[in-house]
């Protein structure tokens, strides 16, 4: 199936990065098709990495104190 870029940008990026690699500007689309298709695949959702984060180093244990303003006030007296 042919396409048919009419962005005069899209152009410009697609002729820049063969340039830059020595290719066609066919070529340059596929390698950048790919490599935005590979690094959707390798990509971990910021809340599962959080989570495994929070699993291999979870907070202290609360020490039942209340942080409020007189709290922050004793601190900087």
């Amino acid at each position: 199936m042919p396409i048919c870029i009419r962005d005069k940008a899209t152009v410009a990026l697609v002729a820049e990065l063969a340039r830059q690699r020595g290719t066609t500007p066919q070529e340059a689309v596929r390698l950048a098709v790919r490599a935005e298709l590979e690094r959707g695949v390798d990509a971990v959702a910021l809340r599962d990495r959080f989570a495994a984060l929070r699993v291999r180093y979870p907070l202290p244990p609360a020490i039942g104190l209340r942080a409020d303003k007189a709290f922050f006030d004793d601190l900087s007296a």
